[in-house]
């Protein structure tokens, strides 16, 4: 065995291979599905039709010729039973979303199993051809039937990410019929991807072929999935890394067979090693092929933020006489992650040695399991723009595309199994809902068959930052060996954390280090900061929270208006109590906006109108945002560290009010603008507890001098304090560097604090402004609740209903890619909380696109540059913009034209 660095024939053709593959090359319906040894296809196309209508003869449905031609037609290779009649044009989402419509959808047209069909072609069978059927996981269950053949029933069929490969040779035609059978989905019964208090649930509970259905084509040696193992030096980068490449290589025929094994690498740069070995497999085995080379000079893989994602593409392939039987490919990147619990039994991670502050939230895919690469793409662009380095899903691990693109674009991803339903369904859990069996036999097999499945999926992947087995609870002792079995099989190279929660562990894994303590409804930004003591604390910023957030997410009126209806609307500012649709599951706690509201009122007086209503939400919305991450950021270097924070939620499954930093359009508001200030690589912020001005740096490279201007205006506009404190900023850090308390303690009312952060050569690479009361909310810390804690007396916002009015003008230039607004205020008074929003010809919202600053206030007579940049969702023409509209708490709409 050698490595050598020449490109051969195989290396290309393995690489072009593998590229294919991934592409899912969707046939033309007169050609082959697939038609060479490696080859990988999805079914590309589904008739869908109920069995109450359809029938339960899968062996008649399974043959050629079968008249579909009342059944849906769905172009699509994946999708739940709502999904692909959306698709079909039975139901609109538009119109299933608006008003309380989707609890109109009848959901006793899914109490039976439904039946997928496709017919599709394959080359004529030979000697030494091999067809399997890959599944990728099937909602809830399924039997599958081939050419009149069964090829597996639901009792091994099961699980939303029970995935499994069936060979299927001796069943194949050219011409071939495939019907799978879904049957119905209970949450508490099945492992799905279910929803808990989210959102509503849909009407199908998310049943049927939601991931791909695959054929794949080999010689007389089938592979497995590549698994890729990196060992690095001490010094990454300048030392070499081994690279072993791995896979299961199975004889199919009753004789040995003697193979060449190849493993191959590409670096992005060019560089191609390539190296073999000669192996003799004895019949019908199994033998794990390992092949091993060395690096001389690995690219290492970095965060966004801390530097670039080189990738390298990756090719074990194997040859019977010369001819290629099979090939596994995929991408890999050099990286290393650890986590270790401290003294506080908090979890602290390190990303290629460097201790890692987890900033992220957690994200919710389509309600009806949709997938779209470009949004997703788009939602990445969005986190990385907050300043986000991780994204965690909870047991919504979607599919190969979502790692590939986080490779590629440098965010992590903490993947996972979901809570409160069939999941964790232990005989410790008290917590389920409704009565739900622990687990048989039959579960932990389904168990074990999915953790297989996503570990294989995932290996390979360096946005990989852990894998959490458990949510809400530890898997018991039973579940936590299997899991640990699969992972170890896999050669998995990232941490494995028993739970996001500190209520208990499995010996395996030991303590999960990560707390889930709420709240998951609105706080006031000092609650963040009140970390002593710390366990009696719950959520501030302390530890590393693994889910956690002030409930906040309000969408604007444009997007509003998309599902919500005049009645509805009324209902927000008329009705503050009660409960909405647009919420989470009816049976939720958070069901309305009532606490939300309560703080809201109090604080900043009662609305007046729908547009005040929205005004001073986005306000809240923002500083409730904001002071979370800017806590958890201060708190970096604390005496018990913040370690990280999983803001609950990132966006929205359907159009929601709540539990999102963008709105279901891709709409960004107040909640995002304030975690982007929040979360900021280079920052200075308030402590509203203490009255102090840290400096937050979380990068590796940033050095150096900085000064920090801080002023105070009252609201006529008058300064009352201003300095300018000259520091030295280090990597990977943050400190007090400022108190405040004289500045604050004579202030008569609302005042504005601005914190402008500098360099030495007087750029500005943080600029902050803060409304602050007299007093602070009060805290009953004593009679929180899981999901909140009280608030027995409000700050008073009510003069910023006062304000004088301000006369604020926007010159515009540049081009939709970075399109330049610049703000002036005129006035002797703060312009405050000014929002920018672009908009097409039509007058609709320009999404998705980014803001370097939103949600603004300016000093009397101050100018700032605004910056937007449009992104595409590479669908059609990209959309003009055409007007930016302007608006603020004492500044008149204004519209300026492009």
């Amino acid at each position: 065995m050698h490595a050598k660095k020449v490109p051969p024939t195989l290396l290309l053709l393995g690489i072009k291979a593998a590229a294919a593959a991934q592409c899912g090359l969707i046939p033309t319906p007169n050609t082959t599905l697939v038609s060479s040894p490696g080859q990988v296809a999805a079914i590309p196309a589904w008739d869908l039709a109920s069995s109450a209508a359809a029938g339960s003869d899968l062996a008649a449905l399974s043959r050629t010729g079968v008249d579909t031609s009342a059944w849906h037609h769905i172009n699509s290779s994946r999708c739940t039973l709502m999904g692909c009649l959306i698709e079909s044009g039975v139901y609109n989402d538009s119109n299933i979303f608006y008003s309380s419509n989707i609890f109109n959808v009848d959901k006793t047209q899914f109490s039976v199993p439904w039946l997928y069909r496709k017919e599709f072609l394959l080359p004529s069978p030979s000697a030494g051809k091999h067809y399997f059927l890959q599944t990728n996981g099937i909602t809830s269950r399924a039997d599958i039937f081939l050419n009149g053949k069964q090829v597996v029933d639901k009792s091994i069929q099961q699980g939303a990410y029970g995935g499994h490969e069936y060979e299927i040779t001796s069943m194949a035609d050219q011409t071939n019929a495939l019907v799978v059978r879904a049957y119905p989905t209970s949450y508490y019964y099945d492992f799905a991807v279910g929803w808990v208090d989210w959102n509503p649930w849909p009407a199908d509970s998310g049943t049927g072929v939601w991931r791909d259905v695959n054929v794949k084509q080999t010689g007389s040696v089938a592979l497995g999935p590549l698994r890729v193992v990196t060992q690095m030096g001490a010094a990454l980068g300048s030392q070499p890394a081994n690279v072993t490449l791995k896979a299961k290589a199975r004889n199919l025929e009753s004789t040995a067979v003697t193979i060449t094994a190849a493993g191959s690498i590409a670096a992005e740069s060019g560089e191609q090693l390539s190296w073999n070995q000669t192996i003799t497999l004895p019949p019908l085995s199994t033998t794990d092929i390992v092949l091993t080379t060395t690096v001389a000079k690995p690219a290492i893989w970095w965060p966004a933020q801390w530097g670039d994602q080189p990738l390298y593409n990756a090719n074990l392939s194997v040859s019977v006489d010369s001819a290629l039987s099979d090939f596994a490919a995929g991408k890999f990147g050099f990286r290393t992650v650890t986590s270790k619990v401290n003294q506080f039994n908090d979890t602290l991670f390190t990303v290629n040695g460097q201790p890692f502050q987890v900033l992220g939230a957690g994200y919710a895919p389509d309600m009806f399991l949709r997938w779209d690469s470009a949004k997703f793409e788009a939602e990445v662009k969005y986190m990385l723009d907050l300043g986000f380095n991780t994204v965690r899903l909870e047991g919504k691990n979607e599919h190969a595309e979502l790692y590939e693109v986080a490779d590629r674009l440098g965010l992590m991803v903490m993947p996972g199994w979901e809570c409160c339903d069939k999941w964790e369904a232990w005989s410790y859990n008290s917590d389920l809902a409704v009565p739900t069996p622990v687990w048989s036999d039959a579960d932990y097999a389904t168990a074990d068959a999915s953790m297989q499945h996503e570990a294989a999926m995932m290996q390979t992947h360096p946005s990989i930052l852990v894998y959490l087995v458990g949510s809400d609870y530890w898997p018991d002792d039973r579940a936590a060996a299997i899991y640990d079995k699969a992972l170890k099989a896999a050669d998995w190279q990232a941490p494995v954390i028993c739970s996001a929660a500190k209520s208990g562990y499995s010996p395996l894994f030991g303590p999960s280090g990560l707390k889930m303590d709420g709240p998951y409804d609105w706080v006031p930004p000092n609650y963040w900061y009140d970390i002593e003591p710390s366990d009696s604390r719950l959520g501030a910023a302390f530890g590393f929270g693994s889910e956690q957030g002030a409930g906040v997410g309000t969408p604007e009126l444009s997007s509003l208006q998309r599902f919500l209806s005049p009645s509805d609307l009324d209902d927000l500012w008329r009705n503050p109590n009660k409960n909405l649709s647009h919420m989470s599951a009816e049976t939720s706690y958070f069901h309305n906006r009532t606490i939300y509201n309560a703080g809201l009122w109090k604080r900043y007086g009662a609305p007046t109108s729908l547009e005040d209503y929205l005004t001073k939400a986005q306000m809240m919305d923002y500083e409730a945002t904001r002071s979370e991450y800017e806590g958890f950021a201060s708190m970096w270097n604390a005496r018990r560290p913040a370690t990280g924070v999983i803001y609950w939620m990132l966006n929205g499954a359907f159009p929601s009010l709540h539990w999102s930093l963008w709105d279901y359009y891709m709409h960004p508001a107040g909640a995002y603008f304030g975690a982007k200030v929040g979360a900021r690589m280079e920052h200075v912020a308030y402590d509203y507890l203490h009255k102090a001005v840290y400096l937050i740096n979380h990068a590796l490279d940033k050095k150096g001098a900085r000064n920090v201007g801080i002023e105070v205006v009252d609201t006529a506009g008058k300064t009352t304090y201003n300095t300018t404190v000259a520091v030295q900023t280090t990597p990977n850090t943050s400190k007090s560097i400022a108190p405040l308390t004289a500045a604050l303690d004579n202030a008569k009312d609302v005042v504005f604090l601005r914190l402008v952060l500098t360099d030495e050569k007087g750029a500005v690479l943080s600029r902050n402004v803060y409304w602050l009361s007299k007093t602070l909310d009060t805290l009953d810390w004593d009679a929180s609740e899981w999901y909140y804690t009280p608030v027995t007396k409000y700050a008073d916002y009510t003069a910023l209903n006062k304000l004088a009015a301000a006369n604020v003008t926007a010159a515009v230039g540049g081009s939709g890619d970075g399109l330049k607004i610049v703000l002036e205020n005129h006035s002797s008074v703060p312009a405050f909380f000014i929002s920018l929003n672009l908009v097409d010809r039509h007058g609709q919202d320009v999404v998705p696109l980014t803001w370097s600053d939103n949600y603004v206030t300016l000093w009397p007579k101050e100018k700032l540059e605004l910056t937007a940049t449009q992104m595409t969702l590479g669908k059609g023409e990209e959309v003009k913009p055409a007007a930016v509209q302007i608006v603020g708490k004492n500044v008149v709409k204004s519209v300026v034209t492009l």
